[in-house]
């Protein structure tokens, strides 16, 4: 819901040279603000003779706009150049800073660098726009040129987009990115991360210019731990990657260190992901409530090798970056073989993938599904192995009421032949509910 505020405010002539300051309250949950202003501008009256000469007259009123946040933190030092800004917490009208649009009070930065002698009457109107849950695709795992990419950041991320997605994750090897070097892209969010890259591991560290202060590299489990840690108190979102790769296997003890995901799905579908699949399953079915990523450790385009291969599809409170790493934390995803691949959505009761709700009987697990093609198969999988509960027979969208007939998990998988001859491999991929 959008809602608009108007503010008239009065400049006179004895402020002229000063800086005037007009606070506001923002609202809470607004993930995008505009702030328009108009009064009469500097404008040129008609050419006049005057002792013999042409003349112009102005009438002298020009007032500049800047845009304070909580704390003091200078948002927006725009002149008079612009008469309306943006802002929201991944994008904002050049001149102005990204940032998060917390609650609070603001302030507007009347600058009075001109004023007429009869005073000027300001007229700002303030728009914010509160913040949506929408679903958005991404790819967590990527390298530039920084480590061992072919693009550069700003390349990366405009290759992105122009592949359906909203947002991706960098994460080059043991080399930090700044938020400042990420490039600004309406409707798109570029993510600081870093993927530490050792001999016994590798691990994403998603959300910070900077999780740890020492070098990356380690030689024992302890000092491994430390830098877990220290990632893990900044807020980071920690990713085990790729746990049962062919080359680099993950082979640190799980149990003593903080994560938050497993990295089950690493590009294009083979042994290692099935094996991370599995092992995922296994978790699941002990009791854990493990939250799996995908990523498709984008270097460059090849054949076995895209951007988005696989993608992750996040249910997000808005495009913000600590919306989505909310949003990864809390399970409200699945993941497919590409961005324009089949689309998922499952709930129970109202809660979305990832939530837990108390089982009881009567509970309905409901289903919709866009894009499937002849042949695909929808499996349910829950602590008691795999059930079939679809088999398209044409191409088309599936709507589906299943019973929750026991406590556990349910999480869905959908199976398609890519080509024929070929064995059919999993395309897309939940996490689960729980019902405790």
């Amino acid at each position: 819901m959008n809602t608009t505020k108007e503010i008239r405010f009065t400049i006179h002539p004895e402020q002229q040279g000063q800086y005037l300051s007009i606070p506001f309250e923002m609202p809470e949950r607004i993930g995008k603000f505009t702030l328009r202003y108009e009064y009469p501008q500097n404008r040129f009256a008609e050419n006049e003779i005057e002792n013999g000469r042409f003349c112009e007259r102005r009438h002298l009123n020009t007032i500049d706009l800047g845009l304070v946040a909580p704390g003091n933190r200078q948002i927006a030092a725009t002149g008079s150049d612009k008469k309306s800004i943006t802002i929201t917490e991944s994008w904002a009208t050049p001149g102005c800073s990204p940032t998060p649009l917390v609650a609070g009070t603001w302030q507007i930065m009347a600058g009075a660098y001109r004023v007429a002698a009869e005073s000027v009457e300001v007229h700002y109107s303030l728009q914010f726009e509160e913040k949506e849950p929408l679903w958005l695709s991404g790819d967590l795992h990527t390298h530039t040129l920084a480590s061992d990419g072919s693009k550069t950041a700003p390349e990366l991320c405009l290759h992105a987009q122009s592949q359906g997605l909203d947002f991706i994750a960098i994460t080059d090897h043991n080399q930090f990115i700044r938020a400042a070097s990420l490039p600004q892209l309406p409707g798109f969010t570029a993510i600081p991360g870093v993927e530490w890259t050792h001999y016994r591991g590798h691990s994403n560290f998603l959300g910070l210019e900077e999780p740890y202060d020492a070098p990356f590299f380690c030689n024992d489990a302890d000092e491994a731990i430390r830098r877990f840690r220290s990632a893990h108190e900044r807020g980071a979102l920690i990713v085990i990657n790729h746990p049962h790769d062919e080359g680099v296997p993950f082979t640190y003890p799980l149990e003593s260190l903080p994560y938050d995901c497993v990295e089950i799905w690493n590009g294009p579908m083979r042994l290692s992901n099935l094996q991370a699949i599995a092992a995922w399953q296994a978790c699941l079915v002990q009791g854990q409530k493990q939250i799996a990523v995908c990523g498709s450790d984008y270097h460059e385009d090849h054949l076995f090798q895209i951007l988005g291969g696989p993608s992750i599809r996040v249910y997000a409170e808005s495009r913000s970056a600590a919306d989505i790493l909310d949003a990864l934390r809390r399970g409200h995803s699945y993941f497919v073989y590409q961005a324009h691949g089949p689309k998922l959505e499952m709930q129970c009761a109202g809660a979305p993938l990832g939530s837990s709700l108390p089982w009881k009987a009567g509970l309905m697990l409901s289903l919709q599904m866009e894009g499937l093609q002849a042949g695909d198969e929808v499996r349910l999988v829950g602590k008691m192995g795999s059930q079939t509960v679809h088999q398209a027979q044409s191409a088309g969208n599936l709507r589906l009421d299943v019973p929750v007939r026991e406590p556990g998990f349910l999480r869905l998988e959908l199976w398609r032949s890519l080509y024929p001859g070929i064995p059919a491999l999993p395309l897309l991929l939940s996490n689960p509910i729980w019902f405790d």
